[in-house]
């Protein structure tokens, strides 16, 4: 048995997929993106706390304020790679990852690119 706890935040960004034959996905052209956040782990703090949510909240919005309104292939963390919902929520992950301490926690970035299509990355614990 675990806790978990989502914060979700909406994005405009805009790419363009490279290296192979995608119609109109290989012209440049924006997606409102949702970042959904997912921190799981087992122990709460003294305040019963999975995490402060708050922290949480300004580490996304700092990850997210580099790539809302640009091109994703532009952005350095982009280079030589194919700007994918995968590679995209890999990134996402990473970066956050790296503001916010999690030790002993899961944590997973779940990225919408529409309202039915999603990719994920995660790990910890």
């Amino acid at each position: 048995m675990s806790y978990q706890l989502a914060i979700r935040r909406d994005f405009i960004a805009r790419h363009f997929l490279i290296g192979g034959d995608w119609g109109a996905e290989n012209h440049e052209h924006s997606h409102h993106y949702r970042a959904e956040v997912i921190v799981e782990g087992t122990e709460l703090d003294r305040h019963g706390y999975l995490i402060d949510i708050v922290a949480l909240e300004t580490a996304l919005a700092g990850v997210i304020g580099q790539y809302a309104d640009r091109v994703l292939n532009e952005q350095p963390a982009f280079a030589g790679l194919n700007p994918s919902i995968e590679h995209f929520s890999r990134i996402l992950w990473q970066q956050l990852r790296n503001r916010v301490d999690l030790p002993g926690k899961r944590l997973t970035v779940k990225l919408w690119e529409n309202a039915d299509d999603w990719a994920a990355y995660g790990g910890g614990l």
